[in-house]
């Protein structure tokens, strides 16, 4: 829960169609088979920057500054390659770390320490580990283990191009797409 007054946000990279369908049919598997929803509570996407709270009075300038960021990429080519998973209840498509997004997601986390006043992304302690989830918090270890098995050996690959990241806002029960920001 968010502290009064304010509002948990987050940054994120949302692929575009037909990878946002693809990544949703496997979170929806996921939630059919294997009981785990919360994934569904989210677009499918990479985060960039971890949930902060930012007061909801000053949503706008939030935006405004977001908007004044300047990426030091145009566009980056992103390469999905099949699945990894965090134990015991995160499964993943995993996200090649390219020397572009890198750059992207270290320049933008900085630009939020400095200018957003955001310390809460310490990926120095955690390093920045690109994925979109399909499963995660509710599910139960069992049920890990069963779908974990099935999609270990799953193959999947996919590559696309974005030059665009969000900001999301949680609504109390999901996270929304508030603004899209071109890089």
């Amino acid at each position: 829960m968010p502290s009064p007054g304010t509002q948990l946000y987050f940054l994120a990279l949302v692929p575009a169609s037909p990878i946002y369908e693809h990544v949703q049919e496997y979170k929806e598997y996921v939630a059919d088979n294997f009981a785990s929803k919360a994934a569904l509570r989210s677009p499918p996407h990479i985060t960039l920057h971890m949930p902060f709270e930012w007061r909801e009075k000053k949503e706008e300038q939030l935006i405004n500054s977001l908007n004044e960021f300047i990426s030091p990429v145009r566009s980056l080519n992103l390469i999905l390659e099949n699945f990894g998973c965090f134990e015991p209840k995160v499964i993943y498509i995993h996200v090649n770390l390219t020397e572009e997004l890198k750059m992207f997601q270290q320049s933008l986390a900085a630009f939020c320490r400095k200018e957003l006043n955001l310390f809460n992304a310490n990926y120095q302690v955690f390093p920045y580990h690109p994925h979109i989830t399909i499963a995660f918090r509710d599910l139960k270890k069992d049920d890990f283990q069963k779908a974990w098995e099935e999609f270990r050996h799953e193959e999947y690959e996919d590559e696309f191009i974005i030059n665009q990241f969000c900001l999301l806002k949680h609504d109390g029960k999901k996270w929304n797409v508030l603004t899209e920001f071109s890089f």
